[in-house]
């Protein structure tokens, strides 16, 4: 049985990226090629590709979803929206010295008003009332990028734009989907170039992706749900990977929840839904092949899931070497490229 203590390791906090590179295509690449550890560059990823591999890249756009107000009284509250799901209505967190009640109002500067619909956990549903027409034209005008936790900085422009993957296009996600970061319109000439296809797909990514799993079992942490879209056109480019020989690539673990999520019952198929799939060793993985994603946070299920994808025992050493030889971690750090090995048994 998997304690969570499995997945923990110390990091310096030096080594957490506290501002992006120069450019996109300047961090480092650790590969896992089979048993061997290679120091690569980002910029060397188009020699570890083979015509007709398939790269897929979740599309999602990190929404300006942190918002500051205050109560009636005068209090402060912090907003940060998890979820819209109707032009009006969302799922959000609220920071304030005492929980708003159902009914009662959050009042903001440029005259938006939030109330409160009722509350499931530590999400608050609530309807925008006043002020502009939409929470998204809303979050656009008034709110704040919402960097993780671990970048102890406030945001700034170089933000705006370095916190959005180039191919950014569906509002919806609080956190960004940190691996496509890395890339630039450049690369992505590079790796068509090389015979490479793409396709896209949709996950929101939420706040409890920065979440540790704080279970002392694995099997008794409970996974937040985020919510997907898979096109059609992707199925097919996964079944034209297939018939070709070529590999399915993964391009961060979001893309990989979506995929597997939308295979859970044996085969990819197309649609809109949610997943709470809780990827652990043990798992056996029926779309991915290959996984291009960064550094994650030590007992997160995120660090299970390349554990999972990888094997145990070649994360914590690709970790340990990772540490000593002065990579950078999280979201605005390096990547690593894998393949998928024989599942473990858990």
């Amino acid at each position: 049985m998997r304690r969570t203590d499995d997945f923990d390791y110390t990091l310096p906090p030096e080594l957490i990226a506290q501002v992006p590179t120069a450019d996109r295509g300047s961090s480092r690449l650790l590969v896992l090629d089979g048993d061997r550890r290679v120091d690569a560059r980002f910029a060397d990823l188009p020699e570890w590709v083979r015509p007709g591999d398939l790269f897929v890249l979740n599309d999602t756009r990190v929404m300006k979803a942190r918002l500051f107000g205050h109560k009636p009284t005068g209090g402060q509250v912090e907003c940060l929206v998890e979820r819209v799901i109707t032009p009006v209505e969302a799922w959000v967190h609220f920071r304030s010295s005492h929980a708003p009640k159902a009914g009662s109002e959050v009042l903001f500067d440029d005259g938006a008003v939030l109330r409160v619909l009722g509350r499931e956990g530590d999400l608050y549903h609530v309807r925008l009332e006043g002020g502009p027409s939409s929470l998204l034209d809303w979050m656009e005008a008034s709110g704040e990028l919402p960097l993780p936790p671990y970048i102890e900085r406030h945001p700034d422009e170089q933000d705006e734009q370095r916190y959005q993957t180039v191919y950014a296009r569906e509002p919806g996600a609080i956190a960004a989907p940190t691996a496509g970061l890395h890339f630039d319109e450049a690369m992505l000439e590079r790796l068509c170039a090389r015979g490479v296809e793409f396709a896209t797909l949709t996950l929101h990514v939420g706040a409890g992706t920065f979440q540790p799993v704080r279970a002392e079992f694995v099997k008794d942490h409970a996974m937040h749900a985020e919510w997907y879209q898979i096109p059609p056109e992707t199925v097919e480019a996964v079944a034209r990977t297939r018939a070709r020989g070529g590999r399915v690539t993964a391009v961060g673990t979001t893309s990989l929840r979506a995929l597997e999520g939308a295979a859970a019952e044996g085969e990819l198929r197309a649609g809109v839904g949610e997943t709470r799939l809780f990827i652990t060793p043990g798992y056996r993985f029926r779309v991915v092949d290959r996984l291009f994603t960064n550094f994650h946070l030590p007992r997160s299920t995120l660090l299970m899931l390349v554990s999972a994808f990888a094997g145990m025992e070649a994360i914590r050493t690709a970790y340990r070497h990772a540490i000593a030889a002065r990579y950078r971690f999280f979201s605005y750090g390096d990547a690593m490229l894998m393949d998928c090995r024989t599942p473990e048994v858990p």
